[in-house]
């Protein structure tokens, strides 16, 4: 693996290597309903356990497994959680169990993890496996002198084993833990609803029909709200939102106006929990009924069921659950004899350890307020995350008539720029229709600056977009060209359709053409207006942003790629493949795509590499194919180095693998900019979009003085990114010194901090900085107030 520089600033930098687990022993359990990226967790906490010099367990069948011991607890090896990555479920096992409800269950499952010294344990479940596992730590000095005094264990045995740890991790589909932004699984069930809906669209669209689908969420109505949002859908029916009496009026209004207004299709979500305010079922039987009666539609209803809950997990939940597994294991090291029980969540893009007690009693109020019908401050209590989804949700199903709009008299014009990426669709239309809501005239753009300056401009009504959060690509046309040399026609294009404010949604280009209007506005006063860039590239390249759209279709589509090159190996043994991936000099799609595809290698440009490396990256490969794994993945970003090319690589591991192993190349190319749009995509431009536009009007009414817009002040032309925890305003102006302009990345990269744990997972000795981790900290309950420059995702 390519060497690691040395670290900066190591006076204030926390390291793990200080932290070890000799001596220790950890045991992983899956239990309560099984959930996609589940084995990703537990293959991290295996690795990393071993990794640090504990001892591994598998917990088999869940609680069960424990309460019964024997072989359902066995000692895990590297080896052993061995592809398992790519497994949906859990290889493990995972069941109800009655017993462990009781003491008497608990007490045999004590003896069974003391006979083996196991003091350590994680859970991979939801908040019923949690719970239960916190109060079996409540017990645990009860139950050692309970088995004391039976004389099946003696003083020593009480002693060493006198504290049990607990780390949990939340593995359900539902996403209905409170604490975490997303639960593991939630990410891959949506792929899998989106998967249906897109292919019942199609069919759908044939014949004009309507169809009602619902999804799992007894008590959660997290994938019907974000498959709705992501698909575009005409009503949703979520637990957290029962619809007003008299809704069958409303609904069936609504799905025939869509239809006068040409829409060939109409898609109703349901929660397999939704409600009406008595408390009363809704049922998607119910709806079509309702439909048919009222409307004389040609309606289906589909049940997802357990399609949810299976398949191969996605690329997000793969990272997620090896960034939960690692930090889970640092926390069981970091643990101390007073130390609660903690969950480890995800927040934003951080990773962070929360009381599992808080997380659990949030959760149950969330049922509390429901049943007391407080249906508002249950969706308070979800979070940020759910409530943001929620508001835009509203912001977009409903079309208002023109005598309902806000007047304005404001006109704002959509662009893409730079090279197409999934999701740009989905922004335009959430952009376009927001700002429609918001009174404002909507312009779009074709192909990017240079359709801007030859005048390829036109309003697009509400209509003009339906259908698009689903397309891939750009349906606006996108090119590369900046708006520098054009400068003077773009001007005048501003001025003959009166353009009050710029939305840009691409890539590097993208930055670099605000900026040149930033700075054009001096010379012209045209660009003293609102501007706002939405990240949209594969390449995950653009600074003030930890993400862009388009880059988790990206990963999604290089990680089902690599688990076909690894699948192709696995009668052949003994085989090393090199893969090539697109990002320009920026190695996130190389990196991030490696950890989800468990690589070996990955070889980037920020991580300068040479020879010695490469032949010590070959001697690892040889070494591993002497144990039960024999394949190898090496990923390669296209800029990575540029001597040591694909062929270079190829050509080097070959001549020394001889008799070894032997080689194959793969150039993966514009597969990787195509596609479907992932659900994630759908969602995060659907959202930053419908904020964007917010912001606009916002910075339009505050720059509207003497019947003109006039902005010129730095904080009017704006990057809206995510940062960390938050979605962020930041004036490019600002961040033009964190460009590095010559490579076209960020001088500073988040997501370099996953290298190391990629490493870890690959065998290699690493360093690996955890200051950002460590520290518990509370649930929130107290919402920030929503100011110009931030709000939560």
């Amino acid at each position: 693996m390519a060497g690691m520089a040395a670290p900066k600033r190591q006076d204030t930098r926390k390291f793990f290597e200080n932290l070890s687990g000799a001596g220790k022993s950890i045991a992983v359990l899956t239990s309560g309903g099984d959930a996609q990226g589940m084995n990703g967790a537990v293959r991290a906490v295996v690795r990393m356990g071993i990794y640090v010099g504990a001892k591994v367990y598998f917990i088999h069948e869940g609680y069960q497994g424990m309460v019964d011991g024997g072989d359902n607890i066995k000692e895990a090896t590297w080896e052993s959680v061995s592809s398992m990555l790519q497994v949906g479920g859990t290889v493990i096992g995972s069941a109800r169990c009655k017993e462990f409800r009781s003491r008497e269950g608990r007490l045999k499952a004590a003896h069974n993890l003391v006979r083996r010294g196991i003091t350590n344990l994680c859970v991979i479940g939801g908040d019923g496996s949690l719970t239960g596992a916190n109060m079996f730590r409540e017990e645990w000095s009860g139950l050692l002198d309970e088995l004391l005094q039976q004389g099946l264990i003696d003083e020593e045995a009480v002693r060493s084993n006198s504290v049990l740890h607990i780390v949990g991790m939340v593995g359900s589909i539902d996403n209905d833990f409170c604490g975490t932004d997303m639960t593991i699984g939630t990410d891959s069930a949506l792929h899998r609803i989106i998967e249906v809906v897109d292919a019942i669209m199609t069919t759908a669209q044939s014949h004009q029909r309507t169809f009602v689908l619902e999804v799992m969420g007894r008590h959660c109505g997290y994938l019907a709200m974000v498959s709705a949002l992501a698909c575009g859908a005409d009503w949703v029916f979520i637990p957290e939102m029962p619809p007003e009496d008299g809704w069958e009026d409303s609904m069936c209004q609504k799905l025939s106006e869509n239809r006068d207004y040409k829409k060939r299709l109409n898609i109703i979500i349901v929660a397999e929990g939704a409600i009406d305010s008595h408390n009363k079922a809704i049922t998607p039987d119910y709806i079509k009924d309702l439909v048919v009666s009222r409307l004389g539609f040609d309606t289906r209803v589909t049940i997802l069921g357990h399609v949810q809950r299976g398949g191969t997990p996605s690329a997000f939940d793969r990272i997620l659950a090896s960034r939960m597994g690692v930090e889970a294991v640092l926390a069981l090291l970091e643990a101390s004899a007073n130390t609660p029980a903690c969950v480890v969540s995800l927040v934003g893009n951080q990773a962070v350890r929360l009381p599992l007690m808080e997380c659990v009693q949030m959760t149950q109020e969330v049922q509390k307020a429901m049943d007391e019908k407080k249906f508002e401050e249950a969706v308070a209590l979800r979070g940020r995350s759910f409530e943001n989804n929620l508001i835009t949700y509203r912001l977009l199903s409903h079309r208002k008539s023109d005598s309902e709009l806000p007047s304005s008299s404001f006109n704002v014009a959509v662009l893409n720029v730079g090279a197409p990426a999934a999701g740009m669709n989905a922004a335009v239309r959430s952009a376009v229709r927001v700002g429609i809501t918001e009174g404002h005239k909507m312009f779009a753009v074709n192909d990017g600056f240079e359709g801007f300056y030859k005048g390829q401009i036109k309003e697009f009504k509400w209509g003009d977009v339906g259908g698009w959060t689903g397309q891939g690509g750009s349906l606006l046309g996108t090119k590369r060209t900046l708006p520098g040399k054009h400068l003077e026609k773009i001007a005048e294009q501003m001025r003959i359709h009166n353009i009050n404010a710029l939305l840009v949604i691409g890539g590097f280009e993208a930055f670099e053409s605000l900026l040149e209007l930033y700075e054009a506005r001096a010379d012209y006063e045209e660009f003293c207006i609102p501007m706002c860039m939405l990240p949209a590239t594969i390449s995950n390249n653009v600074p003030g942003t930890d993400l862009t759209l388009g880059a988790d279709t990206s990963i999604n589509t290089i990680v089902e790629t690599c688990d076909r090159i690894k699948q192709s190996a696995s009668g052949t043994k003994r085989r090393v493949f090199i893969i090539e991936t697109m990002g320009g000099y920026c190695g996130y799609l190389a990196t991030v795509g490696g950890l989800a595809a468990g690589a070996d290698t990955v070889y980037i440009y920020e991580e300068p590499f040479d020879i010695r490396d490469l032949q010590s990256n070959v001697e690892h490969l040889t070494q591993k194919m002497k144990t039960s794994i024999q394949r190898g993945l090496v990923l390669r970003n296209e800029n990575c180095n540029e001597n040591f090319t694909t062929d270079f690589i190829y050509q080097l591991y070959t001549e020394e693998g001889r008799g070894v192993f032997d080689c194959r190349k793969n150039i993966l190319g514009h597969m990787q900019q195509g596609g479907s749009p992932s659900p994630f995509d759908r969602n995060f431009s659907t959202k930053i979009a419908a904020k964007a536009i917010q912001w606009i009007t916002r910075t339009l009414k505050d720059s509207y003085k003497g019947g003109r817009v006039f902005a010129n002040s730095e904080d009017t032309a704006c990057l809206l990114g995510m940062r960390r925890r938050a979605l962020v305003f930041q004036p490019v102006s600002q961040l033009r010194d964190e460009t590095d302009f010559v490579h076209r990345i960020p001088k500073e990269q988040w997501w370099l901090k996953l290298r190391p744990l990629m490493k870890i997972l690959a065998k290699y000795k690493t360093s690996y900085d955890v200051s950002d981790s460590g520290q518990l900290e509370h649930v929130t309950r107290i919402r920030p107030k929503e100011t110009n420059t931030s709000a939560t995702i």
